[in-house]
């Protein structure tokens, strides 16, 4: 109850105080980057259950001859990787937490098709809430494997506290600032999941 209440002060004060940083970054997107300024998609929340998670788009839209969207690296702009080094493009996410869909902080939600990959043991990073961010944003985000991922998930849910959390939040910060672990080696964003050895 003390977490779910922290989610929804913090989350309610940030959008507000944050709410011309985010007027100016879709504008932004909509200059350089077109419509629609949102990035939505379906993920895998508390239990499992599908929610609507919302960012700020990133890429532009791009397509092959047969109207495949081509690959990340190609339709990533520098704008774009601004986004996501700085984490401004995660802002939106506030909404989700307030309306309890993510906490502020735990296990990043993944995308659907890798729930029938997870191990007995990495679907527990699901017992609790997503985050916005988490232990494994602060230990190495996007540069450690999957692997190491999901064993910084599974330590949180089971050693999480209001302390704890205060503590990842503050260090999201200098990990925010100083822009590190964005993204995996060789990659725009991160490698995709294809399951781990059991």
């Amino acid at each position: 109850m003390i977490k779910r209440i922290m989610d929804i002060l913090v989350a309610a004060s940030a959008l507000l105080l944050l709410s011309p940083v985010m007027l100016i970054v879709a504008w932004l997107i909509r200059r350089k980057l077109g419509s629609p300024i949102l990035f939505r998609q379906v993920r895998p929340g508390m239990h499992a259950r599908p929610f609507q998670m919302v960012k700020f788009r990133t890429m532009r839209d791009a397509c092959d001859a047969e109207g495949n969207p081509l690959p990340d690296v190609e339709r990533m702009t520098p704008f774009g990787r601004f986004l996501r080094s700085s984490s401004l493009d995660e802002l939106p996410e506030l909404w989700n937490v307030l309306k309890g869909d993510m906490s502020l902080v735990g296990p990043r939600p993944l995308l659907m098709e890798y729930l029938p990959l997870y191990s007995a043991e990495q679907s527990r990073r699901h017992d609790v809430r997503p985050g916005v961010t988490g232990w494994a944003q602060i230990n190495g985000r996007n540069a450690i494997s999957w692997d190491e991922k999901f064993k910084f998930d599974i330590w949180y849910v089971d050693n999480r506290s209001i302390l704890l959390d205060l503590r990842i939040i503050l260090q999201t910060v200098r990990k925010v600032l100083a822009r590190n672990d964005i993204n995996a080696a060789g990659e725009v964003t991160i490698t995709k999941f294809t399951g781990s050895k059991r």
